[in-house]
């Protein structure tokens, strides 16, 4: 059975409305003066870096995928791009989860029935047959058709927007874990929904949230604590820091139960775009989830109603935001007078999806490919993502291609490997080729990506 996200909205027709479009022209044109380069520098770039994504395997093709990419919504990912969101999650994870002990992991479920899901405005899940049969009562008035819709859709469950409303409510659950004391944090990250930018269809968002239940005196301090641990975080894998920056949300702008935003803010070609939003809310939701003072008062000295602090981030736009901050075009010189321009995706060493490629030289292919596959098989046992370029038989630059895909180093096994043990190693980030014996490769890599991990 097909369903439907359905918005609420009272008193506007039914109607379907086509996707709208949206290109890196539209973008540069709608943030115009807010570049830092020429207009048509920016638009080259933005469509050098979407095409890379397509070309070597973080997004899938299609024009209408590669615009979700853009808006920093979920899309079809390809294989790097899944690896690549799956380690900027775990990141994310440990940065929140390790940095005190007072902050829990918890799931919600991605669809409500409850108190939380009445009222108007919410994404709804609809059954497109119940839909269907309302919409053929040739016999309905036009009020009669409204109030019916309206019925069906008020009956059917709505999808989460944020993680907000699953960790309040389990608020009360938990305070038995913590002695009830201040202050603790609840964290939770996977897809939500998003209502729709104009297009009239709404989006899937990897979205992350920490829910910070702090003291009433102490959530300012807190808010500022989050925001630069959050910019800090953000920071560290980037190429160019200074693209992230930190930002008051004006006053007009702030949700209504909050006192006071932030927003981490990263400086695309086209314009500035958040990644993560804090907000001070104040007590008011919790009090409104449970109602009864004493049951949600906590130990902080005196007996007290916490106050929320929530941190919520966009991961689709942050991988974005990662891609963008660390595509490098380079000028180099072919040797016959003539510069060509080198991409090469320097992600850090802990997001790149792949730390290593696999190749082979000049020598016998069989026994070549089964040296390969010998150290394909001690990565996969220690963990270090490894990419099985011997495989391939498409005649490409094998510098140039490992460079687009961010592959920290290429092995290449050659005559020599079967001969002596030694290979060749070279550097995505140098350049440089190094000898190195096949017994050394894997603990190599390894301390490489640890000493990268904890700069």
């Amino acid at each position: 059975m097909l369903s439907y996200c359905v918005r609420t909205v009272q008193s506007r027709p039914l109607s379907i409305l086509k996707t709208s479009e949206y290109s890196p022209t539209l973008a540069l044109q709608r943030t115009k003066g807010r570049c830092s380069a020429s207009p048509s520098q920016d638009l080259d770039q933005v469509r050098a870096l979407l095409q890379l994504c397509v070309d070597r395997y973080y997004i899938s093709p299609g024009q209408t995928n590669v615009e979700l990419f853009q808006r920093g919504v979920s899309c079809s990912y390809g294989p790097l791009g899944m690896e690549l969101r799956r380690n900027l999650l775990e990141q994310w994870w440990h940065s929140v989860t390790r940095c005190t002990a007072q902050v829990f992991g918890i799931n919600t479920l991605s669809s409500s029935r409850g108190a939380a899901a009445d009222g108007w405005g919410h994404l709804r899940i609809v059954e497109s047959e119940n839909l269907k049969q309302i919409l053929e009562w040739q016999e309905l008035s036009k009020e009669q058709l409204i109030q019916k819709v309206q019925t069906l859709l008020q009956k059917s469950p709505s999808v989460r927007g944020n993680f907000l409303q699953g960790a309040l409510e389990q608020f009360v659950p938990l305070l038995e874990l913590v002695n009830r004391k201040l202050p603790f944090g609840l964290a939770e990250m996977g897809l939500c929904f998003q209502h729709s930018d104009g297009s009239g269809c709404p989006a899937e968002v990897t979205q992350t949230s920490l829910v910070w239940f702090c003291s009433p005196r102490t959530s300012s301090q807190w808010l500022d604590h989050w925001t630069r641990q959050r910019l800090k975080w953000w920071r560290k894998f980037a190429l160019s820091p200074s693209n992230f920056s930190s930002s008051d949300v004006p006053e007009e702008e702030l949700e209504e139960a909050a006192s006071r935003g932030v927003r981490i803010i990263y400086s695309f070609p086209w314009g500035q775009e958040p990644l993560e939003t804090l907000w001070s809310r104040g007590d008011a939701e919790l009090l409104q989830t449970h109602g009864v003072h004493s049951k949600i008062q906590c130990q902080d000295g005196h007996k007290a109603v916490p106050h929320v602090v929530s941190v919520i981030g966009n991961m689709d736009r942050g991988m974005m935001a990662f891609l963008s901050n660390s595509l490098q075009q380079l000028n180099k010189d072919n040797g016959k007078q003539k510069l060509q321009q080198r991409k090469v995706l320097k992600l850090h060493p802990v997001l790149a999806p792949v730390k290593v490629a696999l190749d082979i030289g000049r020598g016998a292919t069989m026994e070549l490919k089964q040296v390969c596959e010998g150290l394909l098989q001690e990565f996969m046992e220690s963990k270090i993502s490894a990419w099985p370029g011997y495989l391939e038989t498409a005649q490409t630059s094998m510098n140039e291609k490992y460079d687009e895909m961010g592959v920290l180093f290429t092995v290449v096994i050659s005559e020599k490997t079967l001969e002596s043990g030694l290979l060749q190693v070279r550097s995505r980030d140098t350049t440089i080729n190094e000898t190195m014996h096949i017994s050394e490769i894997k603990n190599f890599l390894s301390r490489y990506v640890s000493a990268a991990d904890n700069i």
